[in-house]
C-alpha cells in the first residue's frame, strides 16, 4: 500500500509547477484528477520538441501528467456549477495555478471552496505570489531566474550570465507545494482543519540559494565573484570545478591542494602550502591544474585520486551515464503502457519507502478521457 492512497486530488493547474507536485502525490498514491479545458486543455500539451512526440503529444506533458485521470470542464459555465461543488466536496487536495484575481472570478478562491468543504487543503502556485507590483507578471521560469540573480553564480568569470538548462524555478516549486500539502493532510488528521498552501517561483528559487544569499547577507552585501578558470561556485576554493582531459571533462570537488600536486605529480601546486590561498589565489591554482590535467586522460587521472579518496568524478554525458552499472542498478527509467502497449519510457518516482520504489505504468489521460467516469458520478 502507498502512503497516500485514499487520498483524492484535483489538479486544475498546468504547465510545469503544479502538474509537477500533483505528479509525485499520485506516484506515492493520491487518487489524481486533472481537470482542463475543453477544446484548449494545459496549454503543456502543445510544448512540443520538434521531431519527437508521443501519442501526438508533448513529452514534457505525458512526463509530467503521466498517473493521472482526467476531465475536461468549462469553470466559467454556470451547468457545470454543481459538479465543480461536488468534485471539491469529495475532495482531499485541490492544486490551483491561475493568474491573481482568476480564482475569485471563477468561484474557486480558498475562501470560496472552503465554504464548500472546510476540510480541503488548498495549494496554489504562481510566478510572484498575489501581491506586490510582480504579481501580474508572467509566471515563467527563465524570467523567475533571471530575476533571482542565479545566472551571475554560473559560468565563467567574464562570462554573460547563463541560466541553468532545466525549469528549475517550477521543479523546486512544485517540490515545495507537496511539502507543504503533506505537512498540512498530517495537520488536519490532528486539527481536522484544512490549509491553504501557497508557493512561487521566484521563493522557490530564492530558497534554493540559502547558502550563497546567506555568505551575501553576511558578507558586506560583497557580490559574488566568479573564477575566471573553470568556475563551479563562486564562494568555494580551489581546487573545485570541471576540467578537461586528453579525452573528455573531469570534476574536483574540496581537496587539499598540496595532497593533490603530489598525488598528480604537479610540482608547481606544491608550494600553495597556505589554505588561505586556496581561495585568494584561486584562479592561479586553477589555471596550473588546468594545464596539467590535459597531460593525460580522465580515466588515468582519476584512477589515481579516486584510490587515494580525493573527491572526483567523470563528467559524463546521458549515453555513457546510461551504460554504467551504477545507472543500471539504480533502476530510475520505468515504461509507461496503454492497454498493454508501451507508449514511452520515463524516470520514476526517487522516493524509496521502506525500500520499496514506486514505479507506475498508468499513462498520461487524454483530454476529457475519464469525463464519463467522474461527471456522472457527481451529477
Amino acid at each position: 500500500m502507498r502512503p497516500l492512497e485514499g487520498i483524492k486530488v484535483l489538479d486544475f493547474s498546468q504547465y510545469l509547477a503544479g502538474p509537477s507536485a500533483t505528479l509525485r502525490l499520485a506516484d506515492l498514491g493520491a487518487s489524481v484528477i486533472k481537470i482542463e479545458r475543453p477544446g484548449k486543455g494545459d496549454g503543456c500539451r502543445n510544448l512540443r520538441v520538434p521531431g519527437c512526440e508521443i501519442e501526438g503529444e508533448s513529452p514534457l506533458f505525458c512526463a509530467v501528467n503521466r498517473n493521472k485521470d482526467g476531465i475536461t470542464l468549462d469553470l466559467k459555465a454556470p451547468e457545470n456549477k454543481a459538479v465543480i461543488k461536488k468534485l471539491i466536496e469529495e475532495a482531499d487536495v485541490a492544486v490551483f495555478s491561475f493568474r491573481p484575481g482568476t480564482a475569485e472570478k471563477l468561484g474557486l478562491s480558498y475562501e470560496q471552496v472552503k465554504e464548500i468543504n472546510p476540510g480541503i487543503i488548498y495549494g496554489e502556485v504562481s510566478g510572484y505570489g498575489n501581491k506586490g507590483p510582480w504579481s501580474s507578471r508572467p509566471g515563467q521560469d527563465l524570467l523567475a531566474q533571471c530575476i533571482s540573480g542565479l545566472p551571475y553564480l554560473n559560468g565563467d568569470k567574464e562570462d554573460a550570465p547563463a541560466p541553468l538548462g532545466l525549469s528549475l524555478a517550477d521543479m523546486f516549486a512544485g517540490q515545495h507545494l507537496v511539502q507543504g500539502i503533506l505537512a498540512a493532510l498530517i495537520y488536519r488528521e490532528k486539527s481536522k482543519k484544512g490549509s491553504y498552501i501557497q508557493v512561487n517561483l521566484l521563493e522557490s528559487i530564492l530558497d534554493i540559494q540559502f547558502e550563497v544569499f546567506t555568505t551575501f547577507l553576511n558578507d558586506g552585501h560583497a557580490a559574488p565573484v566568479r573564477s575566471a578558470v573553470n568556475n563551479a561556485n563562486a564562494y568555494i576554493s580551489a581546487p573545485y570545478g570541471i576540467y578537461e582531459t586528453k579525452d573528455g571533462y573531469m570534476a574536483l570537488a574540496m581537496s587539499s591542494i598540496v595532497k593533490l600536486g603530489e598525488l598528480l605529480g604537479c610540482d608547481d601546486l606544491l608550494r600553495y602550502e597556505d589554505e588561505k590561498e586556496w581561495s585568494t589565489k584561486r584562479d592561479e591554482i586553477k589555471q596550473i591544474l588546468k594545464e596539467h590535467l590535459l597531460k593525460d586522460t580522465a580515466g588515468h587521472w582519476l584512477s589515481i585520486l579516486e584510490e587515494a579518496d580525493i573527491w572526483c568524478a567523470k563528467v559524463l554525458n546521458w549515453r555513457e551515464l546510461f551504460e554504467t552499472e551504477g545507472f543500471r542498478q539504480m533502476e530510475m527509467l520505468q515504461d509507461i503502457y496503454r492497454n498493454g502497449k508501451k507508449v514511452f519510457r520515463t524516470t520514476r518516482c526517487p522516493i524509496r519507502i521502506d525500500g520499496e520504489k514506486y514505479c507506475s505504468e498508468k499513462p498520461v489521460p487524454f483530454m476529457g478521457q475519464d469525463n464519463e467516469k467522474y461527471l456522472k458520478e457527481v451529477q
